[in-house]
């Protein structure tokens, strides 16, 4: 009777292994993040799109001309600004080249960085894709075979066609070919209008205004400055806030603390107007404060308002040797009220 009974476990063993090879593993569930979407008319929302499977990284050795766009010291004594480009065969390296000193031109005509550019070096890696242009480009569906997949509609994960995705791990491999990297902007070969936000922020190369995105987005990396933008919805009901430009306090709350932008109140500020504590930013309608009516951090095409000139200029200068006052600077080159 042993040997019926062992041969019978092991049948149901058997079937029992093959009844769990055979059932449905369960899907993970799918995640997602918010990002920053840009529309032509100056106008910045957040969209929600799911995160990107697990991309490809590129070879552990990897090869890429460097140029020097701007270069004003060593970098550990400056800020580093990177740029990448995608779809740009090695055909296209001269179309690429243009791309770059166009968008650094734009970028040193704001303040701070137009006042500040001997604080800063400005690096061009030259990544040669095998195909020219990026995906879905001009229409959904068509794919290229490109060094840094980017690609609109977020690489076909989102519903919003202007959104500009890249794979950020291989944009940030090859600009750490340059000397330093403390920013990164990726390019794609696209005159179709788009960009997006996040650790590496992109924008179209060929187009005229994707240069503005490239701007607010270094508002964030750069200078830890919020959206000023906000969308209907509950009041805001957390702790305060860690940006320099956005606050839960009112105006009276913050002058009797004497925190964040009281000390600018009423002063005129670059992007019209003056310095304020206005309800609406940091993406709630009510419960946040923002210091302007409308600086870059809402709208493109604006100016930094005081407070984001401030944050811009302590991160351009913290690298600074001999160490700057930025305050001081700022005020001597008329940037701040006395």
């Amino acid at each position: 009777m042993l040997r019926p009974l062992a041969a019978l476990a092991g049948a149901l063993s058997s079937a029992a292994l093959l009844l769990s090879l055979t059932q449905p593993v369960a899907a993970a569930p799918q995640r997602f993040e918010l990002r920053e979407v840009f529309s032509p008319d100056g106008t910045i929302s957040k969209v929600r799109v799911p995160v990107a499977p697990n991309q490809p990284e590129v070879a552990d050795e990897i090869l890429a001309q460097i140029g020097i766009v701007h270069n004003t010291g060593p970098s550990d004594q400056r800020f580093d600004l990177v740029f990448v480009g995608d779809g740009y065969t090695m055909a296209d390296l001269p179309a690429y080249e243009q791309h770059v000193r166009e968008k650094w031109a734009e970028l040193a005509q704001v303040e701070p960085f137009k006042s500040l550019t001997g604080h800063l070096n400005v690096w061009r890696v030259d990544v040669v894709s095998t195909d020219s242009g990026v995906d879905h480009d001009p229409a959904q569906g068509v794919l290229r075979e490109t060094a840094l997949d980017m690609g609109f509609w977020c690489q076909g994960r989102s519903s919003t066609e202007r959104l500009l995705c890249v794979n950020e791990g291989a944009a940030q491999q090859y600009a750490a070919l340059a000397p330093q990297a403390d920013q990164v902007i990726a390019l794609g070969n696209t005159a179709k209008y788009g960009g997006a936000g996040g650790p590496v922020a992109t924008a179209a190369g060929g187009n005229p205004q994707a240069g503005q995105i490239a701007i607010h987005e270094l508002g964030h990396s750069m200078g830890g400055l919020a959206d000023e933008y906000f969308s209907p919805g509950d009041p805001y009901a957390g702790p305060e806030l860690a940006e320099p430009n956005a606050s839960v306090l009112t105006e009276a709350q913050m002058r009797e603390q004497r925190v964040k932008w009281h000390a600018l109140i009423g002063q005129p500020t670059p992007d019209g107007g003056v310095i304020g504590v206005i309800e609406g930013g940091r993406y709630q309608e009510r419960g946040i404060f923002r210091p302007s009516q409308d600086s870059i951090m809402r709208t493109l095409g604006r100016e930094f308002n005081l407070i984001g000139r401030k944050a811009m200029t302590d991160a351009i200068l913290a690298k600074s040797q001999p160490p700057v006052d930025p305050l001081a600077l700022l005020r001597q080159l008329r940037l701040l009220p006395s």
